[in-house]
């Protein structure tokens, strides 16, 4: 009898997200089992437990998902399980907390094809403004943009936490490029910004319809805000490289949905391929932007 594949779903949250049980089901996973509320010190004992109750052969049809809200948190999780495994018994791991890192990979990929189908430019020498840059949609973004040859902002209200969050990016991740922005000081970066990214909390409007007629520069709005009110002025969350009618500079606006139709094929491709490849597979939001780029 064929044997099934499972998958481990552990996050220190209080419950396991439906999104992504549904997700690791419709990218064929036969079973996902979840684990709440889990330390990292636990991280040893369920990853042991799951590489040494399967034959080496059936360990291919196993793996473990990282969720949580928490961008660093995921990836030590990742290093922590890595840590533990003892070839030839190892298994996938996949981190994306709170879907952020599918979310950002969707994001950066279709607004880079944007630039390029729209502007004949990309992500390298571009300025890149993003806003609710804390969390972690913000964080894994200006890690992408940044390695892309980006220069990045991240816009925040409380500028002590942005600087911290600018310095994991820059010494954590080696994006180099990642510089913080006070939100007070947000319609200064704009006005000097090729692209703006808004990872906000959703229903809050953090670029307004005056911003947008104040820039010059602007090439491409992405918003992941699927609640109303928007969180760019102008942009629809069906939107996808449409014109802001109020940009002087005909500034293209990219919707929630738009980003959502790419963040779903990233999410699906990275839990497919955790059980077709042949050799363990780690996979972050680096991972995750290759098959965005590929789906968009």
């Amino acid at each position: 009898m064929e044997k099934p594949h499972l998958l481990h779903l552990i996050t220190s949250e209080k419950n396991a997200s439906p999104f992504d049980v549904n997700m690791a089901y419709d990218a064929g996973w036969t079973n996902v089992t979840p684990y709440t509320g889990v330390e990292q010190s636990e991280i040893q004992a369920l990853v042991q437990d799951a590489i040494f109750s399967r034959s080496i052969s059936a360990l291919t049809r196993t793996g473990i998902f990282f969720g949580g809200r928490d961008t660093h948190e995921a990836m030590d999780m990742i290093e922590e399980a890595k840590k533990h495994m003892v070839p030839p018994f190892e298994v996938s791991v996949f981190a994306d907390p709170s879907g952020a890192f599918t979310t950002a990979a969707g994001m950066v990929a279709i607004t880079e094809k944007s630039l390029k189908d729209n502007f004949n430019c990309n992500l390298s020498g571009s300025n890149v403004v993003i806003l609710g840059g804390t969390g972690p949609v913000g964080v894994a973004s200006a890690v992408i943009c940044a390695k892309a040859g980006a220069n990045v902002i991240l816009i925040g209200r409380n500028i002590e936490k942005v600087g911290k969050v600018a310095g994991i990016c820059n010494d954590r991740y080696k994006s180099k490029n990642v510089k913080p922005g006070a939100d007070a000081d947000k319609a200064e970066y704009f006005k000097i910004a090729d692209v703006v990214l808004n990872t906000g909390a959703a229903g809050i409007q953090l670029m307004t319809e005056e911003h947008i007629k104040s820039s010059e520069t602007l090439k491409i709005c992405a918003d992941t805000n699927a609640v109303p009110p928007a969180g760019i002025a102008g942009v629809d969350v069906m939107d996808n490289s449409k014109l802001i009618d109020t940009s002087p500079s005909k500034c293209l606006g990219i919707g929630a949905l738009a980003i959502g139709n790419i963040k779903y094929k990233a999410q699906h491709e990275c839990l497919k391929l955790m059980y077709t490849s042949e050799k363990p597979v780690y996979l972050d939001f680096e991972d995750a932007f290759k098959f965005a780029q590929q789906s968009v």
